[in-house]
């Protein structure tokens, strides 16, 4: 079986309207994508971020349609038994869009819209019943970084940028990375970098265990990605995907602890009146 679902035309006039996720869902799966390439072959699931020139930002836009991509590949399991998630471009994604942050500064309905999809991206990729690999050939920022961690298996290059820096914008770090840092590097090491904001290279996310493949070169972290998932392919499926399951079961009690709470956090930061400030002396750098 061969699924290819290209990025064709925008999705547009999501308008932030008072609809559950599920409904939005139903609309999205109905598009072409325009943020993201979807192909599914021989058991292999790619999910590619597309906009390279925007370098893979996760605009509104991009939530929708990587949560429909999700639900998409869940609905193929069990013929689809991995998932890689990569990228086109220098970047692998450099987190949120500045002008929609304002919005949302602006508006509690759309703030209250970015709970309901950044739930959904989080629990998408960690309760996805298969493993999800990441081929990370460049700079992962912010929301980027935390999909990336929460990824099963990360495969990184050496000099790839990644770092959370919700501190650096002046909004609380709660779409998730609280979680996948903590569970990947210790809670200790997790603060130091959220805290701080402070960009660490592969090379040494794979020294404290965020990354767990090291590649020399960008374009070598997509062919390690692809050997990787072959090499669950070739396994039963029970076993890989119990175990894919049981892991999610740790990831998810914490969620419940601290990811509606960390939300809320964030979106009270985001209405906050620092916000506008701190994102136009960021855009004068």
């Amino acid at each position: 079986m061969e699924l290819c679902i290209g990025s064709q035309r925008r999705v547009r006039d999501y308008g932030y309207l008072a609809c559950s996720l599920r409904e939005t869902l139903i609309l999205a799966d109905s598009m072409t994508y325009q943020t993201l390439n979807l192909t599914i072959s021989e058991g292999i699931a790619e999910l590619r971020f597309a906009r390279p020139d925007l370098l893979n930002r996760f605009d509104m836009d991009a939530h929708i349609e990587f949560v429909s991509a999700l639900e998409t590949i869940a609905s193929q399991v069990p013929d689809v038994r991995v998932l890689i998630l990569c990228a086109e471009g220098r970047a692998f994604s450099a987190g949120g869009d500045f002008d929609e942050m304002l919005d949302a500064h602006r508006s509690k309905a759309i703030r209250n819209d970015m709970i309901k999809y950044a739930k959904g991206v989080f629990y998408g990729v960690s309760e996805l019943p298969i493993p999800v690999i990441s081929a990370v050939q460049g700079a992962a920022i912010g929301l980027g970084a935390t999909i990336a961690t929460l990824s099963d298996i990360v495969v990184a290059w050496k000099g790839a940028k990644i770092a959370d820096t919700h501190v650096n914008v002046g909004i609380v770090a709660g779409d998730g990375g609280i979680i996948s840092w903590s569970q990947s590097i210790g809670i200790n090491r997790a603060k130091r970098c959220l805290l701080t904001g402070e960009v660490i290279t592969g090379e040494q996310a794979h020294a404290w265990g965020l990354v767990t493949d090291l590649v020399e070169n960008p374009e070598d972290a997509l062919p390690l990605a692809r050997e990787l998932a072959a090499r669950i392919v070739a396994m039963g499926p029970n076993g890989v995907n119990g175990t894919k399951r049981a892991f999610a079961r740790i990831t998810g009690i914490l969620a419940a602890q601290a990811l509606g709470p960390g939300l809320e956090m964030e979106m009270e930061s985001m209405a906050s009146g620092d916000l506008p400030v701190t994102l136009e002396k960021l855009r004068r750098k």
